[in-house]
This record gives structure tokens, C-alpha cells and sequence, in this order.
């Protein structure tokens, strides 16, 4: 596929046309962008109709480009290796799973962040992606604390499980698209304040614009969510996507708005770490936060 240039019109000079292909990493990405009034219906990650109903940002990826992006996914969360696709951090209460790192809570336990991992199994079973039976039917993390955990990690179901993870990059890149793919529409459902909307697609969209920009968006829907969990909020302020581009300043575009994004990040980032609860340590993740954000104005 051929890259194609981008010249939107605009709404307010921000909202773009329906449908551009950007150039990213080398290659072409293809957006079916749903500002109201657009009549554009095209499939999506999710093999459903990306319609003027805006349930959708209707990217859609080769299984090239989710490579690319799952292995610099792969890296930022596990440095790559296979090893770090099973793991569960010193203070913390839920295993890390997969090149995202997808939370999976023990049965019962109460849950502070969104629970992805079963949400990423789901999406599997729904492609018709081949796992191990007892994974197939387990119902929340099998192994009970951080000791449990790191005494079973060469135990033969961790093994499977680590084997699985490692042979199915492309699905677990598909399933952190398609994440992006329904993000915006979520966000502004959970924004009540038309001004903000209006903000939150603005700066989507103007992120967006850039190769680094798309790859920034990507990776931080999966590393910190969309922002819209009442329960993933410290003194009353978040930290997911939605935090980070209502925090941008000024309204630029194209590589001036990925940098913008990635000093949100940093800026909301930092915004957490100070009102975590001190039994937390949050202090300890700043460095890799600020190193993993900064990537945003490089891109892949």
C-alpha cells in the first residue's frame, strides 16, 4: 500500500477529513476518524463496522506494522525478552502478563486497576487464536501472591503459559489496537463537559498526525488506559489517556503535538507518582516512565 499524503480539512482547525492514510515507521496507517457527521463505515481490528455512530477510530494495521509495534511494545514492558512475559512486581497485587503487561488479579481480590488479561483472552478466543485448555477456562490468576508466583515460575504451567505469550505477539498487538480503535469514543462518553470533548478529539486527532504521534498513542492506551475507571484515580485525578491530552498545552500539530503529548505524559506521570499512597513507592517506576514517554517524540 502506497503512503499517501495528509491534508485535512478542518473544523475549528482541528477535525480532520474521514478517512487519511499516515505514514508510519516506513509504512502506511489507515484511519477512518469519525468526527460527527461522517457517513465513513469501514471494519475494524475487531472484524465489526467502524460507523458514523463513532464507536471506533477504524485503525487498521498489516500484520507487519503490528509487528513493528508489538515488539516495541515487547520491549518498553519486558525489555524484550521472553522471560519478562510472565511477571509480577515486588509490591504489587496482580500478576504482569504478555508483551502489555496485562493485569490478571487472584479470585476475589479487589481490583485498583482494569483487569486486562482476561479481557486479552477473550479477544483471542474470539480470532480463534489456539491456547492451553486450562487457560481457556481459568478464572482469575492461579497463583496467589508475588512468592507463589516468582517459587512456579519455572513450574510446567508457567512454562506453557510463557511459550503461549511468546507465539502470540501479533494477537496481543491486535488486541492493544484495537484498544486504541474504540478509545476515543469512550473517553468522550465518560467526559461530560462539551468543551473538553471537543479538547479531547482535537488533540487525538493532532497527535495522530505524526509517525512518532500514532505509536505514542498505541502505547500509552495500553500502558495506562483510556482514563475513564472511576477507581484508577489518586486524590480525585487520573492518569490514563484521556488525562494526558486534556494536559497538553497550546495546539500543535503533527510532530510538535507527539512532542507536546510525551511532556503531558511525563507531566501527569509525575502528577501520579505525588499522589500515590506512600506504602505505593510509586517513586521507583519514574525513571522508566519518563524514559518510556520520552520515546513518544522518536517513535519506533
Amino acid at each position: 500500500m502506497k503512503p499517501a499524503a495528509i491534508a485535512p480539512s478542518r473544523q475549528n482547525n482541528f477535525a480532520p477529513r474521514c478517512l487519511h492514510t499516515l505514514t508510519m515507521l516506513g509504512f502506511a496507517v489507515t484511519f477512518a476518524l469519525l468526527p460527527t457527521g461522517c457517513a465513513t463505515s469501514l471494519p475494524t481490528a475487531g472484524g465489526g463496522d467502524a460507523s458514523a455512530t463513532g464507536s471506533s477510530s477504524g485503525i487498521k494495521l498489516s500484520s507487519t506494522q503490528r509487528s513493528k509495534i508489538g515488539n516495541k511494545i515487547w520491549q518498553n514492558e519486558c525489555s524484550g525478552t521472553v522471560a519478562g512475559l510472565t511477571s509480577w512486581n515486588k509490591g504489587e497485587d496482580f500478576a504482569s502478563l504478555g508483551i502489555g503487561h496485562f493485569i490478571w488479579y487472584v479470585p476475589g481480590r479487589p481490583a485498583h486497576f482494569d483487569e486486562s488479561f482476561p479481557k486479552l483472552i477473550a479477544f483471542m478466543k474470539a480470532s480463534g487464536t489456539k491456547m492451553p485448555a486450562w487457560l481457556a477456562t481459568q478464572r482469575g490468576c492461579p497463583w496467589n501472591s508475588y512468592a507463589d508466583f516468582h517459587s512456579a515460575k519455572n513450574s510446567a504451567r508457567m512454562v506453557e503459559l510463557r511459550n503461549f505469550l511468546a507465539s502470540t505477539i501479533d494477537a496481543q498487538t491486535g488486541f492493544i489496537v484495537q484498544r486504541l480503535e474504540q478509545a476515543l469514543p469512550k473517553m468522550i462518553a465518560a467526559t461530560p463537559d462539551t468543551s473538553q470533548k471537543a479538547r479531547l478529539r482535537a488533540t487525538f486527532y493532532a497527535v495522530a498526525e505524526s509517525p512518532q504521534g500514532v505509536y505514542a498513542l498505541i502505547d500509552y492506551v495500553n500502558f495506562k488506559g483510556e482514563g475513564i475507571e472511576p477507581g484508577e484515580r489518586y486524590n480525585g485525578q487520573g492518569w490514563g489517556m484521556r488525562d494526558v491530552l486534556l494536559e497538553m498545552r497550546g495546539q500543535p500539530r503533527g510532530a510538535a503535538a507527539a512532542n507536546e503529548y510525551s511532556e503531558a505524559a511525563k507531566r501527569v506521570l509525575n502528577r501520579r507518582i505525588g499522589n500515590a499512597p506512600a506504602s505505593r513507592n510509586e517513586g521507583q517506576w519514574r525513571a522508566g516512565w519518563m524514559n518510556r514517554c520520552e520515546t513518544y517524540k522518536r517513535g519506533i
